[in-house]
């Protein structure tokens, strides 16, 4: 990323470092692995991947519009409105593929609203009102939370999360 000169660039730069992060990750774990769950009411490694985009597409799909709402229909249909390409995508090459294509897609639609738009307000879940940077460091968070789920899959699986690898050189 170019210098950062606002808060959109910061916020979109974590979103970046995040999201690559979590696709190492997702890339640390072998293809014939994504059916892993580590309890039957947990959700597989494949599934946890779509949950992700899922919700990333969402927010990605909500910030850019004019009249954000989050509770413009219930959560399954809100989800619905975004998330196809992340229900379709079952490979571990086609999540990978999507969870960069999502993040190169998403970042210039970012921008194109600019930064004003963080400090608009919409109806969050709860009904209350809120910005949208709020919503946004929420999505980074719900992102980086999945990610640390990955890392103890890996590690049920017996394989050394990606960071700890990176870390240890």
């Amino acid at each position: 990323m170019a210098e950062l000169n606002s808060l959109l660039d910061e916020l979109l730069e974590s979103w970046e470092g995040v999201r690559e992060g979590l696709i190492a990750e997702v890339e640390n774990i072998p293809a014939g692995r994504f059916d892993f769950r580590p309890t039957p009411e947990m959700r597989s490694v494949r599934e946890l991947v779509q949950h992700i985009l899922e919700f990333a597409m969402m927010m990605t799909g909500e910030f850019t519009r004019d009249d954000t709402n989050l509770q413009r229909a219930p959560w399954p249909k809100l989800l619905a409105l975004y998330a196809r390409p992340a229900w379709k995508a079952k490979t571990k090459a086609e999540l990978v593929r999507l969870l960069r294509g999502q993040l190169r897609e998403g970042l210039p639609r970012f921008r194109a609203r600019g930064e004003v738009a963080l400090l608009q307000t919409h109806k969050r879940f709860d009904g209350l009102s809120g910005t949208k940077h709020a919503w946004v460091q929420h999505g980074i968070a719900h992102e980086e939370y999945h990610r640390g789920q990955l890392a103890v899959y890996a590690r049920l699986m017996g394989l050394v999360p990606a960071l700890t690898q990176l870390i240890q050189g």
